[in-house]
């Protein structure tokens, strides 16, 4: 499912796994001006010049009541070209203050309001109180994120919640991790709520060197390892990224990887960033290919995998 509707797998092409095209300001922003994405035009702007590189789809993981603008995501959608992959769940508890909705809803009204926007459509509100105003683009991942500690506290009912909308939908569950802490804990939550292994999509747990032993254990189980220490040069260079890979392709894990850039304002070439969104495409893939991993398995993990992994994974169904 995108932002503009169904559409069949092998029309999403290259594909990036985990983005952000908007952010409205809010509590992160305030803490983190980085995480500001509020202007169309630089976003545009973006996203076709990941276009012109070759991209033609994404996920923008900013999840409802957290600064999502549904509605600019599909309007950069149908300017663009781009695929526009979108998120329900939560996010970080930077991303809310203490008064919102997150923090007191019951596990079935978020239930409700997930598979709302899978099945009717996002909410274009949801910041100040209960989401209310509703749109007609529907969301197509479960975004959940946990904390360096896992899984714990008032989080826990909203995991529950995930893992019930991802139960009864099929839909994929978008798992944000703290540079990889708790995953192994996380897949077992999910797994024994019903929840397929194929369904979860694990982020970020190639923030860490030498992290390839967890990362290849969640892939032996099924789930998929979304890697994007991409040009993020504060945890590693784009060569040790690159030897991660290779390790876990060698591994025999090359049908369970995704690859993004998880991009901030910072990192936004039309904001003033460093990199853009064709940085994977322009600059990492050339590396890849040079340390000799085949360009077969660089089109897996772009093409072939995001046409697997961001399926309904129910039986017989083809809803994207």
């Amino acid at each position: 499912m995108t932002v503009l509707g169904l559409i069949e797998p092998d029309r999403l092409g290259m594909c990036q796994a985990h983005e952000h095209l908007f952010v409205k300001p809010g509590p992160a922003t305030h803490t983190f001006p980085d995480l500001l994405l509020d202007d169309y035009d630089k976003t545009l702007q973006e996203s076709r010049t990941y276009f012109q590189a070759g991209g033609r789809s994404l996920v923008d993981a900013q999840p409802v009541g957290s600064g999502r603008m549904a509605d600019l995501q599909e309007r950069v959608s149908r300017e663009s070209g781009v695929h526009v992959v979108a998120v329900t769940g939560f996010h970080r508890p930077l991303f809310y203050d203490e008064s919102h909705w997150i923090h007191h809803a019951s596990r079935e009204q978020l239930v409700g309001l997930f598979t709302e926007e899978l099945e009717t459509g996002m909410y274009l509100d949801g910041e100040a109180a209960w989401p209310a105003e509703r749109g007609t683009a529907r969301a197509g991942i479960i975004k959940t994120a946990a904390g360096p500690d896992g899984i714990c506290g008032r989080w826990r009912v909203l995991f529950d919640a995930a893992a019930e909308t991802a139960r009864r939908t099929a839909a994929p569950v978008l798992i944000h991790t703290e540079e990889g802490h708790g995953a192994l804990e996380i897949l077992r939550f999910f797994l024994d709520r019903g929840v397929a292994a194929q369904q979860l999509i694990f982020c970020h747990l190639d923030r860490l060197p030498g992290n390839a032993d967890p990362m290849a254990e969640v892939a032996s189980a099924g789930a998929w390892l979304e890697l994007d220490t991409i040009g993020r040069f504060k945890y590693h260079d784009d060569r040790e990224e690159a030897g991660t890979i290779g390790k876990l392709i060698s591994l025999g894990h090359g049908a369970h990887m995704l690859l993004g850039l998880d991009v901030t304002r910072a990192r936004m070439r039309a904001y003033g960033g460093t990199i853009g969104l064709d940085y994977l495409h322009d600059s990492f893939l050339p590396l890849l290919i040079r340390s000799g991993i085949p360009e077969t398995d660089v089109r897996r993990m772009l093409v072939d995998n995001p046409a697997k992994a961001l399926c309904r994974h129910a039986t017989g169904m083809r809803n994207k």
